[in-house]
C-alpha cells in the first residue's frame, strides 16, 4: 500500500475528521481518494477483508505528503487481524523510512479511565493528550510538545484502540495516539465540550501536517460502546 511519510489513521470513523481535513488553499496539494481491501485468509478469516478508505494529499510533483486511512469498524477476533494486516502493509512500503502514524481518538470517560487525582491541578476544560510509541520523528516531537502526557493510571476500555496500541508497541512503529477525553455527555449532539475537543484535535493535526481543518465539515459520530457494554464478541471465534 503506497502511503505518505505521515499517515493519519482513523479507527472506526473516529472523531468525524475524515472530511474535515483537506489541502490548505494556499498550497499545491490535491486530494486523491481510493478504497482498499486487504485479504485476511492467512489469519483463517475467509470471505471478508480489511476494508477502508484512503485519502492522499499529493503535491504538484506527484509526491505523497500526507495520507489518511479510515478503517471500517471490526469486532474481535477479526479486529486484530484487520489492524495487523493494515500495519503490515504500511511496513511493506518500498520507501526506506517507515511512515509516522498519527491516531486521533476522542471518547467519553467510560472508554478511558484514570484516577481523578492524576489530572493536573490547572486542568483546562479542553485537554489533549499525546501517547508516543516507537522512534521519535519531527512530527511526533512537535505534537508531543503541544499535548499533555497521559497519566500512568490510564486504562483503555475501547477494543480498537487497545488492540492497536498492543500491535504498534510490538512493531515499534513511530506513532502518536492523540487523545481527547471528555465527560459522559460526549454522545449528545449538543455537547459543547465534545465539539470543542474535536475541533481542537483537528486543528492540532492540521497545523502539524500541513493541512487545513474545516470545523463545518466535521461529521458527528457517536462513540462506540465500551467493551464491557458489549456481549463478549471474542466468542464468535468459537461459533
Amino acid at each position: 500500500m503506497k502511503v505518505a511519510p505521515t499517515v493519519v489513521l482513523l479507527l472506526d470513523g473516529q472523531c468525524g475528521l475524515a472530511g474535515a481535513l483537506g489541502p490548505d488553499p494556499s498550497s499545491d496539494l490535491r486530494r486523491l481518494e481510493e478504497s482498499f481491501e486487504l485479504p485476511l485468509e492467512r489469519y483463517g478469516v475467509g470471505g471478508r477483508g480489511a476494508r477502508g478508505e484512503a485519502v492522499h494529499f499529493v503535491d504538484g510533483h506527484g509526491v505523497y505528503q500526507v495520507s489518511m486511512l479510515q478503517m471500517q469498524g471490526y469486532k474481535p477476533p477479526v479486529l486484530a487481524c484487520a489492524l495487523n494486516e493494515v500495519l503490515a502493509q504500511l511496513m511493506d512500503d518500498t520507501s526506506e523510512m517507515m511512515p509516522t502514524l498519527l491516531v486521533p481518538f476522542i471518547s467519553s470517560s467510560s472508554n478511558l479511565k484514570w484516577e481523578t487525582r492524576s489530572l493536573p491541578v490547572d486542568s483546562r476544560r479542553i485537554s489533549l493528550y499525546g501517547l508516543q510509541i516507537g522512534r521519535e520523528t519531527d512530527v511526533t516531537r512537535a505534537i508531543i510538545a503541544q499535548t499533555q502526557k497521559p497519566p500512568s493510571s490510564m486504562e483503555i476500555h475501547y477494543e480498537p484502540l487497545a488492540c492497536f496500541l498492543q500491535l504498534v508497541r510490538v512493531l515499534k512503529l513511530p506513532t502518536v495516539i492523540l487523545i481527547g477525553r471528555v465527560g459522559e455527555r460526549f454522545s449528545e449532539k449538543g455537547s459543547t465540550d465534545a465539539l470543542e475537543t474535536i475541533h481542537a484535535l483537528g486543528e492540532l493535526l492540521a497545523n502539524n501536517v500541513g493541512l487545513c481543518f474545516s470545523r463545518d465539515k466535521v461529521v458527528w459520530s457517536n462513540p462506540s460502546k465500551t467493551s464491557r457494554d458489549e456481549e463478549e464478541p471474542w466468542r464468535a471465534l468459537y461459533g
